[in-house]
């Protein structure tokens, strides 16, 4: 009987759909910062750098390093508000993203659900699903990218939930073969494999071009910080590396206004 290795095959794709889709890291478009990025009513803030100035804060063409103003040309002060106004672009179309990532997994881990069961949802999965969307909106909804909690730590964090979900669901499995519903299981597992395979395929693809789409408004931010003339102890202040390239430095020290998220660390 081939039941349990399509129904396993089943189960095994919903975690491994969560890294399948676009990687939500710093470095998608071939730039990254290695900061947290804060954006605010008080303006873009990058903290915890590794090295001086740990902290940058701009806003309205101010820039302040580790709570010092420093001046800057009429020059340098468009390219901050150029890249603070990018920074606010990208943070909602970042959350929508996450958002969408999320959803793709969910989804895969329904139709395994329906497979095994015949039932398109479960409570368990609506709280996770509501659990995930709740921690996007409390982070990047907020305006606040952390490094930590981004990048390979969001995959980590929906495969977790999936992989919880998935041994739920196998035990399942494991009871239906038992009491003798297996062919019924097996049937369902069928109809739905070439189906959910090509729709999660392109939904996958549609997130693939959504993230690259970014790369326009991502780079025209980093052109605007490569043209910076403001110098942090002699050297070219860094907050954007290019992949290959010398690591970024940056951050600030003010408190955050209004709407902050305070960082975790």
């Amino acid at each position: 009987m081939r039941l349990p290795l399509t129904l396993l095959a089943c189960l095994a794709a919903a975690p491994a759909m969560a890294g399948d889709g676009p990687t939500l890291s710093a470095d998608q478009c071939g730039m990254r910062t290695d900061y947290d990025v804060l954006v605010d009513s008080g303006g873009v803030w990058l903290r915890h750098g590794p090295q001086a100035p740990h902290e940058v804060v701009f806003h309205d063409g101010v820039l302040s390093l580790d709570n010092t103003v420093v001046p800057v040309s009429e020059a340098d002060a468009a390219r901050l508000r150029q890249m603070e106004a990018g920074a606010r672009q990208l943070m909602p179309a970042a959350t929508a993203l996450a958002h969408e990532v999320s959803g793709v997994a969910f989804d895969a881990l329904d139709a395994a659900f329906e497979a095994i069961t015949g039932k398109r949802r479960n409570r368990q999965m609506r709280a996770m699903r509501g659990e995930m969307e709740g921690w996007i909106d409390g982070s990047l909804g907020r305006g606040y990218w952390e490094q930590a909690t981004f990048g390979e730590g969001f995959d980590e964090h929906i495969e977790q939930m999936a992989e919880s979900m998935a041994s739920s669901m196998t035990r399942s499995v494991l009871w239906q073969v038992f009491t003798g519903r297996g062919d019924a299981m097996e049937r369902r597992a069928d109809r739905l494999d070439a189906e959910v395979d090509r729709r999660m395929e392109a939904r996958s693809q549609q997130l693939e071009a959504k993230a690259q789409a970014l790369c326009p408004l991502v780079a025209a931010v980093a052109e605007a910080h490569d043209a910076l003339e403001v110098r942090y102890q002699g050297q070219p202040l860094r907050l954007i590396e290019r992949s290959d390239s010398l690591q970024a430095a940056a951050s600030v020290r003010e408190q955050p206004q209004g709407d902050a998220v305070a960082p975790s660390r």
